[in-house]
């Protein structure tokens, strides 16, 4: 007889692997499918100096402490590290090499469909997270543009611009970072479309999931929830990020609506070559494996209550942002969305 396995997660990261040590608890049947041949999840690919924005003891998955760090906030590697020790400590069934490329759900289970043989199951989690759907904006004369255009996602070192006029595109958390150390290396720009906002200096993730659990606690109660207590600025002041305000980099030139052959066209119709473009400009989310199987918007998300899908049965999310759980996108946040998932699974599978 074929296999049907309880529950089948997508993704190998770590809201795959929060969600298998509840699924473990649970006693249930179950499979996480990595595409990648390592663990570590999308921190595999991400540029060599970024760091966990919270200290060690404020960033780990449910059961199992992130070893302390000799720096203030663990680096990408020891991130790395300790999700793969996490997968062997709570021997989780993964397997890796596996690309999903479709899923059906016909006579009460799911089929899913890999380059291997097809595998079945009662319950999907959908864990993939966005490293998988970066988004660059398309602007006139993008494809005139004959320098070197590359996403965050493929940032790996400053290194690689040396002698290159770089332009750092986006307002967020890895647009501050890569202009800090691009920065040192050559010369950089930094165009954003709003003045960018700074934390304070003592501010870290821990705090930021504080506020999103005050959040997600006034929604449960029905209270409106008081932003004006709380510093929401959106740029976490790690040491790069200090020391380059020290140095005066950390200011923005604005923004542009145009490229052409040798750079930008900046609103004020002034042409500036250079020789770099780095997009900071976010991620979609990679659920486009679900397209036939449900409906998404433009961003990749689909209709939930927290982490379970509205449109079919069976079918959770986790891991993805606050539309699937209040700061599960984070280490610590991802806990209490995979908890719950789990639970609702074992309700889901007895009924």
């Amino acid at each position: 007889m074929e296999e049907i396995f309880d529950v089948v997660v997508i993704g190998g990261g770590q809201s795959a692997l929060a969600c298998g040590y509840y699924l473990r608890r649970a006693k249930l049947n179950f499979l996480i499918l990595d595409k990648q041949d390592l663990p570590g999840g999308a921190w595999l690919h991400a540029w060599d100096s970024l760091t966990l924005f919270s200290p060690a003891d404020y960033s780990s998955l449910p059961g199992w402490l992130m070893p302390k760090s000799e720096h203030q906030f663990p680096s990408r590697q020891e991130v790395v590290n300790y999700l793969a020790k996490y997968e062997e400590h709570y021997q989780l069934n993964v397997q890796r090499g596996i690309e999903v490329i479709d899923i059906k759900k016909e006579g009460g289970h799911f089929t899913v469909f890999t380059q291997q043989n097809p595998i079945r199951s009662k319950a999907i989690i959908s864990a993939t997270g966005t490293w998988g759907n970066p988004i660059i904006p398309h602007l006139e004369g993008a494809e005139d543009f004959k320098g070197t255009q590359i996403h965050s996602r493929n940032y790996k070192k400053p290194e690689d611009f040396i002698n290159k006029k770089t332009l750092v595109i986006g307002e967020g958390n890895s647009g501050a970072q890569i202009v800090a150390e691009v920065s040192k290396i050559t010369e950089t720009k930094w165009s954003t479309r709003s003045e960018p906002q700074f934390l304070p200096d003592d501010v870290d993730g821990y705090y930021l999931f504080n506020v999103a659990s005050a959040k997600y606690k006034a929604e449960k109660e029905g209270k409106p929830f008081d932003s004006s207590k709380y510093n929401l600025g959106n740029i976490v002041m790690v040491p790069p990020v200090k020391e380059a305000r020290e140095r005066g980099v950390l200011v923005s030139s604005g923004t542009f609506h145009q490229l052409y052959n040798k750079g930008v066209i900046w609103y004020t119709r002034e042409h500036e070559e250079f020789d770099a473009l780095i997009w900071c400009t976010g991620f979609g989310y990679d659920t486009s494996y679900l397209k036939k199987l449900i409906h998404t918007d433009e961003k990749g998300i689909p209709k939930t209550i927290e982490s379970r899908s509205l449109e079919k049965d069976g079918l959770w999310f986790v891991g993805y942002g606050n539309w699937s759980g209040y700061a599960s996108a984070t280490l610590i946040g991802v806990n209490r969305s995979a908890k719950q998932t789990v639970l609702e699974i074992e309700e889901f599978i007895n009924k």
